[in-house]
Parts: structure tokens; sequence; C-alpha cells
């Protein structure tokens, strides 16, 4: 394993370097690192409707999208974010256990009591300390997840704009009081900078430290990228048709666009995981008659399972057809 050690705080610079070290180490690679004040929404999620953009703007809290599925995240100086990048396992499949089993060591160490809950969230004590996201491309695995450890939690729930039925049925009223940081609750006195020393030394491994050529080949892509409007803001639209549901395995949001019972445009959204990449569905569906069968069985053929993780054509049919669509 190998220790990227990253002193940047800029949201944008932070998310190229995880793509540029899943697309051009060989090593699994192990990364600690912060951002400034920063949403991060997750790939397939709608920006507009995540966001309370006032708020950030009043704040100057920064807006930006990560490589991986799952929801919006809030991240300050006192919220330390972890990443493991590795190889694939043949045959494997979505697994936050892999990866957040080491980091839950490293808390019940610190006297926590910690547990992985739900599909992808890291407690103590009943409370959220850390949420997690995967992504799986060109036969590597990036996982990486949030560590609260004395972060600001009023723009935690100022800012995020959460659809209030990933609450329903687990007598949550609020974002505010489902977080907490881990300093409190540890009840350490370490420093954010010290606990990152702390986690550091636990993993253990080889420091990796980039050339000049190579920053530069970050920063290029950060430009050209996650900077830039077109990716953070501009992969959403207004789209004449829309229904949402959640399932155990997360948010779904249908956008469809139909010209004559012929599906024009479709985007899916939502705070899923997934292997593959939505686009793979939206294009196959792209000139397909808005009618059940016909877009069940494209569905079935392209293999939901692999975008959607968890989900299975029939439900994912079903929402086309919700409220009334059409």
């Amino acid at each position: 394993m190998l220790i990227v050690r990253n002193n940047s705080t800029d949201p944008y610079y932070n998310l190229a370097l995880e793509e540029w070290l899943m697309d051009n180490t060989d090593e699994d690679i192990f990364m600690l690192w912060r951002n400034e004040n920063t949403v991060v929404i997750g790939k397939n999620q709608n920006a507009y409707a995540e966001i309370n953009r006032e708020y950030a703007d009043s704040h100057n809290i920064k807006v930006s999208r990560r490589l991986t599925g799952g929801g919006a995240v809030f991240h300050d100086l006192g919220n330390v974010n972890f990443t493991f990048i590795t190889k694939k396992e043949e045959g494997s499949d979505i697994d936050f256990a892999k990866f957040t089993v080491p980091i839950i060591n490293l808390l019940k160490k610190l006297g926590a009591n910690a547990e992985l809950s739900g599909r992808n969230d890291i407690l103590i004590d009943g409370k959220k300390v850390s949420g997690n996201a995967q992504c799986v491309r060109k036969g590597k695995v990036l996982h990486h997840g949030t560590l609260l450890y004395s972060a600001n939690l009023t723009d935690v729930s100022s800012v995020l704009r959460v659809d209030e039925t990933k609450f329903q049925g687990k007598g949550i009223k609020s974002v505010r009081s489902r977080v907490a940081n881990i300093k409190e609750l540890c009840n350490t006195e370490m420093d954010v900078t010290e606990f990152i020393g702390y986690i550091e030394k636990e993993i253990n491994g080889a420091i990796l430290e980039l050339s000049c050529d190579q920053i530069k080949e970050v920063e290029l892509l950060k430009n050209t990228k996650y900077a830039t409007w077109e990716w953070i803001w501009g992969r959403n639209k207004e789209y004449f048709l829309k229904a949402k549901k959640r399932f155990d395995f997360g948010l779904v949001e249908v956008f469809l666009d139909t010209n004559g019972g012929i599906i024009k445009d479709v985007k899916l959204r939502g705070d899923f995981f997934g292997t593959a990449d939505t686009a793979e569905l939206e294009d196959h569906l792209i000139g397909v008659r808005y009618e059940y069968a016909k877009i069940l069985g494209k569905i079935e053929a392209i293999g939901v399972e692999r975008i959607i993780h968890g989900a299975n054509a029939k439900e994912i049919t079903n929402l086309f057809f919700e409220n009334s669509l059409l």
C-alpha cells in the first residue's frame, strides 16, 4: 500500500487527483485529504435539487461533483476524507465493508463504538460520522469516505437539501440530529492534524510523491473537468416528465422527454451506486417507444443491476410509469 500525502484543500484539485491516481498507478493507494468549505455531490445527482445555493453563495461554500455515486456531503477543514484505490477482485461487486472495516477498527482503538450501518455509513453510538462511496472503472475500485472529526455541523445541515424520504421510518427529523463529530464522541484531545497523523501511522505504507510533471497533469484534469460549470451544473436540464422513488438501494429519479410517443432524451439521477455509467442505459433507451414492454425489454437487456446496484429491471421500469408520467 502506497500512501499519498496531499496537503491541498482545493476540492477541484483533490477530486482530479483521485481520478489521476486511479488511472495512472498500478499499486494500491491510500490518501487522506481535506477540502475548504465545499459541497460534494455524487456523480448522478441533480446539483440544483441537492444544494441550498443561496446559503452556499452567501457563506463562500464551493460546489463540486465527484466521480462516485451516492449522496451530497459537506466538507470543511474539520472533516477528513480518506481514499482507497485498489485493483478490482475477480467477480467482486460494490463492497463497502472491505474498505470501511479498517477505518472502523481505527476508531475503535480510540474507544469509539463504531459500526457500518445501512448502505454506506459509519456510525458511532447511532450518530453518523462517515459517508462512503465507490466506483469501478478500468479494473480498479475507488472507495472514499468522509470522517467528521471537528466539522461545522451547522453548515452541514444548512447547505444540504436532503430528500425527506431519506429519513422516513428512521425516527430522524434532520441532518443535524443525525450527524456528530468523532472528536466529541471519542472524547479525544487530538486536533484534526494529529488525527490525520494517527490514521496515516496505523495504515502504515510507503510514501508516494508526485513529480512536478504529474502534478501538472492533475492540474490540467482539474481545469478541464472538475472545476468546470459543465461538469458541476451542466449535467442537468429541465425535463418535461419526472418521477422519483426511494428504494432500499437509494433514491432513483427519472427525467424524460418524449416526442410522438418516442423517447427523445432520458436521464437517471439519484444517490445510488453502480459499476457502470448511467449513460449506458440512457443511450440504450433513446428512440424506444414509450411502452412498458419495450422499456422493460431494453432495461433487462442492458443489465440494470450493473448501473444501479441492487435494482431489478421491473422496479426501474415501473418508475418510468409512476405518477402518470405521460
